[in-house]
């Protein structure tokens, strides 16, 4: 190893010291973080810095993990599965590799004081989203701090599935303020993806609601009377819960952004009538929906049958619910596989199966 005598008895210093260790290239540093305080290695190289850092990094490796040869190429193919072992989190974030940072925030084991250190090591928005995914972090010290980070950098992203992830994250309860919710919801004005994001967080607890249907209480008795999840889930989209729900998807219907979003969309608007789907594959096509939903509503043995027994003037309701209990990604498989146009051009091509959807999204707002 050709470091310099001074460089290599500082490094395992810090190494011994740290609770994580950050290489930064540009100035030819290494930085430790040790109970809050950041430990610091000038580095004086004697060769070419990207092989004089690669010395470093062999060093790390060494006495870290007892690999002198480098970051372990078996971590590197874990690194995303989250297959590392718990007892090697504290050591991965003492080697100053990228990769093996990540290996702790997808580990199914990571906790609050590991997601601590790997943000000082290496913050970034994929990082974030990657720990906000786990309840011990979100609900931990770090999660407002993952949050914050998360909405302060959605103008700059770039892609709208991280986009919709990151709104979606946020929205944890706890993490942002209300006044951060509220205008991250205005946002949504100009950009549909935010509005997904909120359909997949809190599809029951949306800004602004809107009134419930005028003929709720109409039905609410003989709703009230039916045993089981189908007629709680009708008597809540007569009601204002569901009619904002239904509002806001049929908005972000009209124009997603990408096939992201779409997918996004339609598995978010097939979840919520969950209660009533079928068991075994998703159907792939318009038809065959309205046929499942039709065949349904004729079935003697079938959930909608108490439905439409004790709300026939519903009917045309209930049917709409069996419809969009079959809605999701496979509605536009076919589709996305010929294509992978987005804009006004995906819009154009999806238009028959988000017409069929607003219409029965419109049906259960209550259009003749």
């Amino acid at each position: 190893m050709n470091l310099s005598a001074e460089d290599s008895l500082r490094l395992n210093v810090l190494v011994s010291n740290a609770e994580a260790v950050r290489i930064d290239e540009n100035t030819m540093a290494v930085y430790g973080l040790q109970a809050g305080r950041e430990l610091k290695v000038q580095l004086n190289p004697t060769c070419n810095g990207d092989k004089y850092l690669g010395y470093v990094r062999e060093l790390l490796s060494g006495a870290v993990l007892d690999s002198p040869g480098g970051y372990p190429v078996f971590l590197r193919r874990w690194t995303r599965m989250g297959q590392i072992d718990h007892d090697q989190l504290d050591r991965l974030l003492r080697l100053g590799e990228p990769e093996a940072v990540m290996a702790v925030v997808c580990s199914p084991s990571l906790t609050d004081d590991l997601a601590r250190r790997a943000w000082w090591a290496a913050p970034s928005a994929e990082h974030a989203r990657r720990m906000l995914e786990h309840p011990r972090v979100a609900q931990g010290v770090m999660g407002p701090v993952l949050a914050e980070y998360l909405i302060e950098y959605l103008p700059f992203e770039t892609e709208h599935r991280d986009m919709l992830e990151s709104v979606r994250l946020v929205l944890q309860p706890g993490l942002i303020t209300p006044e951060r919710r509220q205008r991250l919801w205005d946002a949504g004005r100009n950009k549909t993806t935010y509005r997904v994001g909120f359909l997949r967080a809190v599809p029951d607890d949306l800004p602004e609601p809107v009134p419930a249907r005028r003929d709720v209480a109409d039905h609410a008795a003989a709703l009230a009377a039916v045993d089981g999840p189908a007629a709680g889930l009708l008597h809540k989209l007569l009601d204002g819960v569901g009619q904002t729900f239904l509002e806001v998807a049929a908005d972000a219907l009209r124009r997603p952004a990408d096939q992201d979003v779409v997918v996004a969309l339609l598995d978010a608007l097939g979840g919520y009538f969950r209660a009533l789907r079928c068991e075994g594959e998703r159907l792939r096509s318009i038809q065959a929906m309205e046929q499942r939903a039709a065949a349904r509503l004729a079935d003697p043995g079938d959930v909608a049958k108490p439905l439409l027994a004790a709300v026939p003037a519903l009917r045309a309701e209930v049917e709409a619910m069996l419809f969009l209990a079959e809605v999701g990604e496979s509605a536009v498989t076919d589709i996305f596989a010929r294509s992978d146009a987005v804009g006004s051009v995906m819009r154009t091509r999806i238009e028959p199966v988000v017409k069929a959807i607003q219409a029965r999204i419109a049906v259960l707002c209550g259009a003749s």
